[in-house]
């Protein structure tokens, strides 16, 4: 399980990102007293891919206003095609990201972690 290591957007100016391919599982490590935190996928192979992000701790049963209950035991990112990106701000599904969070079923995917710390 290789961890995506978080690029700091503290400060200012231009930065190098850190880029991760995706393996079969990997982890990342949220932070939800880190308001702002975004996750960038990118897919560079010749095939659609749809992950999904699994919070170990994450509850199987939430309630939402204006949806009822709901489970947040793993959010499905949903297909993304060949070439193309997708970016998730990771605050706007925090209950999904409790516990140990690990992506599967986006090998091949560069991921970029950008992290306000």
């Amino acid at each position: 399980m290789p961890a995506i290591t978080p690029t700091s957007m503290i400060g200012r100016g231009v930065r190098a990102v850190t880029e991760v391919t995706l393996t079969a599982s990997d982890t990342l490590a949220y932070d939800p007293g880190v308001p702002g935190s975004v996750l960038l996928l990118r897919n560079p192979t010749g095939g659609a891919l749809s992950p999904t992000i699994t919070g170990s701790l994450a509850s199987t049963a939430i309630d939402v206003d204006g949806y009822g209950t709901v489970s947040a035991a793993s959010y499905a990112v949903g297909s993304i095609p060949a070439g193309a990106a997708r970016v998730i701000p990771l605050d706007s599904i925090k209950r999904f990201l409790e516990g140990t969070v690990t992506i599967t079923g986006g090998t091949g995917l560069v991921a970029t972690f950008l992290k306000a710390v």
